[in-house]
């Protein structure tokens, strides 16, 4: 055992039997997995990532009885290989092993990089598509068909598909600190979705699930589209699409050692060409800008890369008299959405706060402070409750996003400015939660921030946070939703893709992931990628000759 009473190794868990052990028994079609794939693959449709939106447009496909190959940089993990363990987690499951930054270093991102991409390693919160945000993007987007009606029959199957449903199991003490503080200053919160199924409550969701309770795309649709005979290729990174005459001839790729954990130093071992009728990218926000940009895509208008939005977030961190215990049930399950409603949608930034998971690689890389301070604040992880805010950016005019860029190498960048208009936000949402914490019985607060210090009072803590200077890199900033660089809009000037998720200038393309979203979302996204995707999907397979069916 170490200081803070957890044991050093992950938690045994009795292991379920793994459906993907069956399926390759089976002969599902999974390539580069064990071996190198054959230099020359052909499709009808070739499907780029398997996260939220290109797990529901394979299924989709290979349902309407389209010969499908789903292309992932990442390799194959699985829950035979899920030990709750930052060590193996971080490495083999996200980009960059959990440390992809923006340009500046700034701002943290996690983002999957595995079969099933961030649905993997997301924490299952699911929210549809906000309201204000579906009439935001019909007045500004001239998105006119994304109303509430309209959308509701796509969210409601991906909700029966993928089991979103109540939570009704106690929320865990890091979650109910959240609850209660709220409710002591009237502050309104409430529920939070899941996508699970006979969940263990074990809290270890951002590592993989283990008991495959997750309704992850690694468990549903990626399985259900290798059963209806599609391919998977994984370990292997598409570099260009090949472009003339306004379509896509081939899509160039590359296979890396399936040992490598990050893709910035891949040892390449073979080049793969792959000859489809149509593409889905669907590589999330960041890489699909990127492999567009890479591919020297058409962009008349400026629009490629732009607007690219992250939730930018903010914590703060309470010892509480209590053990909290915060690795320990289900990571996110009440939220409050109190700060988003009370200023106008495209007035001062608005955000959503939410109780994360608490693990010791990820508490101690986030806390300010090291050495003895750092020491003395591991002592009390076990008593330690954390907020977050998430800030809902791209709806004013001084929250236009950031913009993603290739490297000299072709690998992709992310310049996120961190302005005053953004970090007046942070401010208050440091406010709010040291507030909420206080009400809900705190001893100490520390804002995350590099010249906050722990607080005994509110009133400490408020003439504190008013006079800490918000600037980057001081105020810790992370994110772990990525949206845009590749927004839809009614106008070409304004978007990169039709209303239909179709490039503007590229007949063959299609883009099916958060990169669609005009703005964020305001929103934990993932519900969001699987109702606008389906509805999408289900239209793209119409204009291929098909008969859509839908997502059941």
């Amino acid at each position: 055992m170490d200081g803070t009473g957890l044991s050093r190794t992950a938690r045994p868990v009795s292991k379920l039997p793994d459906p993907w052990t069956l399926g390759l028994q089976q002969g599902w079609k999974v390539l580069g997995h064990t071996s190198a794939p054959p230099p020359v693959l052909e499709a009808d449709v070739l499907v780029i990532g398997t996260g939220a939106g290109g797990g529901i447009t394979a299924e989709l496909l290979t349902r309407a009885g389209m010969r499908v190959i789903m292309l992932e940089e990442g390799p194959l993990k699985t829950s035979t290989d899920f030990n709750q363990l930052e060590s193996e987690a971080y490495p083999s499951l996200y980009q960059d092993s959990a440390a992809r930054k923006t340009d500046d270093k700034a701002i943290n991102i996690l983002q999957g990089r595995c079969v099933g991409g961030s649905t993997t390693v997301n924490w299952t919160s699911s929210f549809r598509t906000p309201s204000d945000t579906l009439a935001f993007w019909r007045e500004r987007f001239g998105l006119d068909d994304l109303t509430d009606d309209a959308m509701a029959p796509y969210f409601q199957q991906a909700e029966r598909r993928l089991n979103v449903s109540t939570w009704l199991t106690q929320p865990n003490e890091n979650n109910e600190l959240l609850r209660r503080g709220a409710a002591q200053l009237g502050i309104p919160a409430a529920a939070i979705l899941r996508n699970v199924k006979g969940c263990w409550n074990l809290g270890s969701c951002g590592m993989g699930c283990p008991t495959n309770a997750k309704q992850s795309m690694l468990l549903t649709t990626v399985p259900t589209a290798l059963s209806q005979g599609a391919t998977l290729v994984v370990n292997t990174r598409a570099t260009r699409l090949n472009i003339r005459n306004g379509r896509i001839t081939t899509v160039s790729a590359e296979f890396h050692d399936k040992k490598m954990a990050s893709p910035l130093y891949p040892y390449v071992k073979s080049a793969i060409e792959i000859k489809c009728a149509h593409v889905v990218v669907a590589g999330g926000a960041i890489n699909s800008p990127a492999l567009l940009l890479r591919s020297q895509a058409p962009d008349p208008h400026d629009r490629l890369g732009l607007r690219t939005f992250l939730h930018p977030v903010v914590m703060s961190s309470a010892r509480m008299a209590q053990r909290v215990e915060g690795w320990a049930g289900a990571p996110q399950t009440i939220y409050s959405d109190h700060f988003l409603g009370t200023q106008p949608i495209d007035g001062p930034m608005g955000y959503k706060l939410e109780a994360p998971p608490i693990h010791p690689v990820i508490f101690a890389s986030s806390i300010p402070g090291f050495g003895e301070v750092q020491a003395g604040m591991l002592k009390t992880f076990a008593h330690q409750h954390i907020l977050l805010a998430l800030l809902r950016d791209g709806f004013a005019p001084e929250s236009a996003g950031g913009r993603v860029s290739v490297q000299s190498d072709g690998s992709p960048s992310l310049a996120y400015p961190l302005n005053d208009f953004v970090m007046e936000g942070a401010r208050r949402a440091l406010l709010s939660m040291a507030e909420i914490q206080f009400a809900g019985g705190a001893q100490a607060v520390l804002p995350v921030h590099e010249q906050a210090q722990p607080y005994t009072s509110w009133p400490q803590a408020k003439a504190a946070i008013t006079q800490m200077a918000m600037v980057p890199l001081q105020t810790r900033v992370v994110s772990a939703h990525v949206m845009g660089g590749c927004g839809m809009a009614a106008e070409p000037a304004q978007g990169v893709v039709r209303p239909d998720g179709v490039h503007w200038q590229v007949a063959n393309l299609s883009v099916h992931d958060g990169s669609l979203f005009p703005t964020s979302i305001g929103a934990n996204p993932q519900l969001s990628v699987y109702g606008l995707v389906n509805r999408l999907t289900q239209d793209l397979i119409v204009r291929l000759g098909g008969k859509a069916e839908a997502l059941a």
